[in-house]
């Protein structure tokens, strides 16, 4: 049989193969890679383990280019003559030839058969100049210095520098705390003038009231005349600032970074679910950072959210139990067991359609399970959640203020969770309500409800982490954890299913949330629910809501899984630089 075989039925090459799924094969480093077409080169160096040291470049803004500390040598093929085809090697690629003048990696993307080096002599040279010009008026304040400990300057230095200076003239003084807003102090000496904040206010935040003043050294970062750095999202220009130009009010001289834990979570402050890192130190919260989630938050976060924690360690926490007892009615701390149940003999006491719960938008989907199984422990009284809505910013603050409306949906099986929130508030007023449940809001501030309103049932049982109105009014007030405090999940907007971790301990005697509900259904049905850590409520939780089959708290990971299509999109996401 004759051999009728082809060209074409020859096994592709891996670089035909890239091409056909619209990639390119880069050699960097001696090593061939495939990386999309219009991927930066610094980019695509990162994403294989190459370093290159950078100032002025971030991935979620635009390339200026005025840094040049990212300098590289680029390779491409050399161009055959008119009547002869390129030179291939056994793979298919054509050899380098290397340009004598080197290029920046931020600014300029991969191609076809592109060589990258990012490593040789020329370039150390090139980068040792760099940071030797940089470093000719920085201030030599590192001791002292708010970024000591994650300055890209001092990491930059130390791999790139010279170890010596050449330079004996004085250095230019330039303004140092300086108030250029609310809550940034500005010390221009130490700008290196990478321009990040400038073209994060302009191209993400919307508000470019950032820009450089004078020539050469001494140019100078200042806000527009008559303006302050005064955004909602000006707090962002610390987090990339690389150096210690920009520095936070709030954090400003109060730890140092390496003695600070940092454990990834979510915010709390609305749908949105940005993903964070709280930084903490013998149990207090230090300062809240964002933590990149191209799929929620990108690499950014709202000052009003990041600040919003030191109410956490305020005179106002619960740390223990408290029962009303005696003819004062005085509030006394009890015990536990003791608070447990007194809790459960009032609540065996009315039917169920004389109680009522109001539960929470900000519980996790482990506690809002089990609030579900509470109320079926009281034969299904009436269940509704406290609004909260604001107005959004088109950016990352979303309307709704509650961060679990979606996982309460899912959960408890209804599209509109604050519907019964009236007819519960006007079953109050006429003391048709004998039992009332309150779990983790305060109806007073929140809820439209009022003082008198509050007096009229025979038993009120709040768990909350501050003393409020509500508390004041309560019989029993159960002390539970913040969300710093606890581990669970929650679903943010867009549908995506997202991890809450522990990054402190509760205060004083407060419980987590899910252990005081287990505790409540326990005496209240006096049967053992098996609940030991919120991974066994996640597992139940699991086999009774579809949408969470067949996942784990442990499989969410730290950027979290997409489990329902909301059709909502996170509107910052749309703003950024591709």
């Amino acid at each position: 049989m004759s051999d009728t075989s082809t060209a074409t039925d020859k096994p592709k090459l891996p670089k035909d193969l890239a091409a056909e799924t619209g990639m390119v094969n880069v050699q960097i480093n001696g090593t061939w890679h495939q990386f999309p077409k219009g991927t930066r080169m610094i980019e695509a160096c990162r994403q294989v383990g190459a370093s290159v040291p950078h100032y002025c470049y971030h991935p979620k803004l635009s390339s200026p280019g005025n840094c040049r500390m990212c300098m590289v040598q680029m390779g491409m093929p050399p161009r055959p003559a008119p009547d002869q085809e390129p030179q291939r090697d056994e793979q298919g690629y054509q050899p380098i030839t290397w340009m004598p003048r080197l290029v920046i990696a931020c600014a300029n993307t991969v191609g076809e058969n592109m060589g990258i080096l990012t490593h040789s002599e020329q370039i150390e040279t090139c980068r040792n100049g760099v940071m030797e010009f940089l470093l000719i008026n920085h201030p030599l304040d590192c001791p002292i210095c708010d970024q000591a400990g994650e300055c890209r300057l001092q990491e930059n230095a130390v791999a790139h520098g010279r170890g010596i200076s050449r330079f004996l003239d004085m250095k230019v003084k330039k303004p140092k705390n300086v108030d250029i807003g609310p809550r940034i102090r500005l010390d221009n000496e130490r700008c290196i003038l990478c321009s990040r904040c400038i073209r994060f206010m302009d191209e993400i935040a919307g508000d470019p009231v950032l820009g450089f003043t004078q020539r050469g050294t001494h140019t100078t970062l200042t806000v527009h005349p008559g303006r302050l750095l005064d955004s909602n999202y000006s707090l962002n220009t610390v987090d990339i600032c690389p150096v210690g130009a920009l520095t936070a009010n709030d954090f400003r001289f109060q730890m140092r970074v390496w003695f600070l834990k940092e454990t990834p979570t979510i915010d709390v402050n609305c749908g949105t679910g940005t993903n964070i890192t709280v930084w903490t130190r013998e149990n207090t919260v230090h300062r809240i950072t964002p933590r990149r989630n191209d799929d929620v938050n990108s690499d950014w976060m709202p000052d009003s959210h990041r600040l919003n924690f030191h109410y956490l360690d305020g005179d106002a926490r619960l740390v223990e139990p408290l029962v009303k007892t005696g003819a004062t009615r005085a509030a006394s701390p009890v015990s536990w067991p003791a608070a447990i149940a007194r809790a459960a003999d009032s609540l065996k006491a009315a039917a169920a359609d004389q109680t009522a719960i109001v539960a929470s938008g900000r519980m996790t989907n482990e506690e809002l399970f089990l609030v579900a199984r509470l109320a079926e422990a009281l034969g299904g009284p009436a269940l509704a959640l406290v609004p909260r809505f604001g107005e959004a910013d088109n950016l990352l603050i979303a309307a709704d203020r509650n961060p679990n409306t979606t996982g309460a949906k899912l959960i408890l099986g209804t599209d509109d969770p604050f519907a019964p929130l009236d007819d519960i508030r006007t079953r109050v007023r006429s003391g048709q309500i004998k039992n009332l449940i309150v779990l983790g809001e305060d109806l007073v501030t929140d809820a439209g409800f009022t003082a008198e309103d509050l007096a009229k049932p025979e038993f009120l049982l709040l768990t909350h982490i501050l003393a409020n109105p509500t508390a004041k009014a309560a019989d029993v007030v159960l002390p539970t954890a913040a969300f710093t405090e606890k581990r669970g999940s929650m679903v943010n907007l867009s549908g995506r299913l997202q991890r809450l971790n522990r990054a402190t301990h509760p205060s004083g005697q407060a419980r987590d949330d899910w252990e005081v509900l287990r505790n409540l259904i326990l005496a209240l049905a006096e049967t053992s629910t098996g609940y030991q850590k919120p991974e066994d409520v996640f597992a139940a939780l699991t086999a009774s809501v579809p949408a969470f089959k067949d996942l784990s708290l442990a499989t969410i990971g730290d950027t979290g899984v997409p489990i329902l299509d909301t059709g909502y999109a996170i509107p910052l996401l749309a703003k950024e630089c591709p």
